[in-house]
């Protein structure tokens, strides 16, 4: 079970801040397959207007781990997940790539998303994600890193604004007994109107 809490502040072109929360059971079907289910995706939004908690959808995510990042040369898996809300669809794939090298963890995914959403689902936009991340194990309970993301928006699945978005931070593990603990800081290293500057996300989980 993992719950992710984000907390996401947007200053340009005016201040807002949102919290994220996701509620996450994920299941070992076989030693390749795994799913999940997010039983509900809510977030709380403050702006100079109002403060309100919305409801924002359910998802199930599936992933099919193709090699071994310890004992392959490249660890490979494939994501999908989808997400449905209120007027909100969302078709999310992913390649993950991994590679542990003694006390080093190093990843890097790709991931493509398409978003329909409004009355009717008519408006549309799509996402092209490429992340990359090297961790240090400093005990086998604590680890750090740094993440790399960059980001490119496509409204109503055209290029025409060329939006791109570059986002870097630090990121720090504890693992003890079942349960662990990630935080990950990011901020934004371009100056993209009505995107989050900076962002903080806990990942709290525990195994059964």
């Amino acid at each position: 079970m993992e719950n992710w809490l984000t907390w996401g502040r947007t200053t340009n072109p005016a201040r807002s801040d949102q919290i994220d929360f996701r509620h996450e059971f994920e299941f070992g079907v076989t030693d390749k397959f795994q799913a999940s289910i997010y039983v509900a995706d809510w977030f709380y939004s403050r702006d100079s207007q109002r403060d309100r908690f919305t409801y924002s959808d359910t998802a199930v995510e599936l992933i099919y781990n193709l090699t071994n990042p310890i004992v392959d040369p490249v660890g490979l898996s494939v994501y999908q997940e989808y997400r449905a809300g209120r007027r909100f669809f969302e078709w999310e794939s992913k390649l993950i790539a991994q590679k542990n090298l003694g006390r080093w963890i190093l990843a890097y995914n790709a991931t493509l998303e398409a978003v329909w959403q409004g009355e009717g689902l008519s408006e549309r936009e799509s996402e092209l994600q490429q992340a990359l991340g090297a961790s240090y194990e400093i005990s086998p309970r604590c680890s750090v890193g740094l993440e790399f993301l960059h980001e490119f928006i496509f409204p109503d699945w055209h290029d025409n604004e060329r939006i791109r978005n570059v986002f870097v931070g630090p990121n720090v593990s504890y693992r003890r007994g079942s349960w662990f603990v990630t935080m990950t800081a990011l901020a934004q290293a371009t100056d993209t109107p009505d995107e989050r500057g900076f962002q903080l996300r806990t990942i709290f989980g525990i195994g059964f």
